[in-house]
């Protein structure tokens, strides 16, 4: 038998969670999606109290999970480590002692495999044998080692796709009132006191993404007399010419824990397509993300309150149409003025 079943199999007897122990949650990376994971995996521990939750994180994105009332454990996953010359050994080993952990713990487990790649199916069937639930829209072969796989659409927003896991396994999902169970974070070095700022993440390792310094500094001069805190990391930092009263500068200066911190505290947040623009999303309802040539339907800011500049114009991400969330638009004078102007009618009402 191979070593997947299929999909018609899945529909007609998923795994019941009542009848399991443990839940061991394969999502190790990237930031957006390991956020986008959390409604999923808090509905489940919500519906299924008796399951004792562990997930399998990089060890970078830790921090979002460590301390949750959802999450019981967290188990890192050192993916550097696995590079270099005795990387593969050292997948080898780690896998065997993954692996091992699981066949020693008392009770029944069932692995989801989130992430849906060629390792994590490895990792899910070594982990797990038969007891592995995917989705349909998994890579790289990934799908074999899924002994069932939910339905569903590849062009879903990714928190659609992992609440249908939820559905399938335990009924219909509430998306209007989801949890987001992200720690408080704690206050960095340098945050202005006693004041609300607006925060500005222009940073993006995608293609295309992150703002210039042109236009950052296009941005400031219409948020001129206002606190605006940068915030992010970025391999090469804008350099700003000339003196900017009331901008806080905390690029590359801030952990995980006081990012979202930061994200949580300010009026507004305007953000450009990336991982701390979910974070944002999750904390803050006052949160704008700017998408030039991305879809934000599909990778935009889920919470309905949260608000897209795309195609010249801003409104919820479901508002867009077809044609507009195909444009690739520049971000230009038009676009600083109503993306400045969004902000600070919004951090007036914070």
């Amino acid at each position: 038998m191979a070593a997947g079943g299929s999909d018609k199999q899945a529909a007609e007897s998923w795994p019941q969670l009542a009848h399991y122990d443990r839940l061991m949650i394969v999502k190790p990376s990237s930031l957006g999606d390991v956020v986008h994971a959390l409604p999923a995996v808090a509905l489940l521990k919500q519906r299924f109290p008796q399951l004792r939750v562990s997930w399998l994180a990089n060890t970078e994105w830790m921090p979002l999970l460590e301390g949750s009332q959802v999450v019981d454990e967290v188990v890192e996953f050192p993916r550097r480590s696995f590079r270099g010359l005795r990387g593969k050994r050292v997948f080898l080993n780690w896998v065997h002692q993954f692996a091992l952990q699981g066949r020693r713990a008392q009770g029944r487990e069932l692995v989801i495999d989130f992430q849906g790649l060629l390792r994590s199916g490895i990792v899910s069937r070594l982990r797990g044998g038969r007891e592995v639930l995917g989705m349909t829209d998994a890579r790289e072969g990934a799908r074999t080692f899924h002994r069932w796989r939910v339905p569903v659409k590849p062009e879903a927003h990714a928190v659609d796709r992992y609440l249908a896991v939820v559905e399938a396994l335990s009924g219909a999902v509430d998306r209007s009132a989801l949890p987001w169970e992200l720690p408080e974070g704690r206050p960095p070095i340098g945050w202005p006191e006693g004041k609300r700022p607006l925060v500005l993440h222009p940073y993006s390792r995608g293609a295309g993404k992150a703002l210039d310094q042109a236009q950052v500094a296009g941005l400031l001069r219409r948020w001129k007399g206002h606190a605006v805190v940068l915030a992010g990391r970025a391999e090469e930092t804008l350099r700003l010419p000339g003196d900017w009263p009331g901008v806080v500068d905390l690029t590359n200066q801030t952990t995980l824990p006081e990012l979202i911190w930061l994200l949580r505290q300010a009026a507004c947040v305007v953000s450009v397509d990336s991982g701390p623009m979910h974070i944002s999303a999750a904390v803050n309802p006052r949160t704008l993300g700017i998408h030039r040539w991305s879809d934000p339907r599909r990778v935009g800011p889920y919470a309905a309150a949260c608000r897209v500049w795309k195609a010249g114009r801003i409104d919820s991400r479901s508002k867009l149409t077809d044609v507009e969330c195909a444009t690739d638009a520049p971000v230009d004078e038009t676009a600083l003025d109503q993306i400045a102007q969004w902000a600070l009618t919004t951090a007036a009402w914070a």
